[in-house]
């Protein structure tokens, strides 16, 4: 039952894929070389390969910061009860 919910369900996927492909016809069948002068519509990409890692470097300093934060923590909690099982024992 599992393989055939697996199997509808990879066609019900499939479908649109299949759906939006161009039709055997429309593709081109040479190269065509832009001309000069022609402008066509581009978005700069540094800006947004800068965005982009500066956003990951601040999150990995950020993951970084809460790491050392915690652990510091879980440090002083371990200090903490040093001293309460030393001065239990005594």
């Amino acid at each position: 039952m599992k393989t055939i919910i697996a199997f509808v369900c990879s066609l019900m996927l499939a479908g649109p894929a299949v759906a939006f492909q161009p039709p055997p016809s429309a593709a081109q069948s040479e190269y065509v070389p832009a001309t000069p002068g022609t402008s066509t519509e581009q978005m700069p990409a540094a800006p947004l390969v800068v965005a982009a890692y500066a956003f990951v470097w601040v999150a990995a300093m950020a993951y970084l910061w809460t790491i050392a934060r915690r652990l510091n923590k879980v440090d002083d909690d371990l200090r903490a009860l040093e001293r309460k099982t030393a001065s239990g024992s005594r």
